[in-house]
């Protein structure tokens, strides 16, 4: 299926009731999620709120889990304020539901889908948009050591978790469907 197919069948999938509905249950997931983040310093934090937008880019697609994370993005900001808002972090959050519907709509999770769906998304996001993001904000070092180990460590972490939710949800799903 090519990148445009997957997109006009993702946006296709906000005509469904039960899309919307489940799309809300996982931007709340993903709120929860976002709040519940470990904070190392002003400009480290680890969260797996990217649990929630990998399971919406499985079920929903690249379309629908790049809205849900856009608005989980600005939802979260208005429950919880934490700083000033700046519309790169919601770029990052669309952008990062966006990559995971890329790699898992209406495919079979496997484990090295699931490495490279969270490398493309820990290095687009986290080693070169975020400290875009952050040098603006706040004049920081655009290449910080701190936040490339810290991606380094959480990355089989997040390749392990990622995998393990997937893979199970996907299994739960289609005995349900069946």
């Amino acid at each position: 299926m090519s990148i445009i197919e997957t997109m006009r069948e993702s946006a296709n999938e906000l005509k469904k009731v039960k899309v919307l509905t489940g799309s809300a249950l996982l931007a709340a997931m993903n709120i929860i999620l976002d709040f519940m983040r470990i904070v190392v310093s002003t400009t480290l934090e680890i969260s797996f709120a990217f649990l929630a937008l990998a399971v919406a880019g499985m079920f929903y697609g690249p379309v629908v889990a790049a809205i849900i994370g856009g608005g989980a993005d600005i939802l979260a900001f208005f429950l919880k304020p934490n700083g000033f808002f700046f519309p790169g972090f919601t770029l990052n959050a669309a952008l990062s539901g966006f990559i995971y519907g890329m790699f898992f709509y209406k495919k079979q999770i496997t484990l090295k889908r699931v490495a490279l769906a969270v490398f493309v998304s820990s290095f687009t996001i986290n080693i070169i948009l975020t400290p875009i993001w952050l040098n603006m904000m706040y004049g920081t070092a655009l290449f910080a050591v701190p936040r490339v180990i810290k991606n380094i460590i959480q990355y089989p972490i997040n390749v392990a978790l990622c995998y393990i939710v997937c893979k199970n949800v996907s299994i739960v799903r289609s005995k349900i469907l069946n």
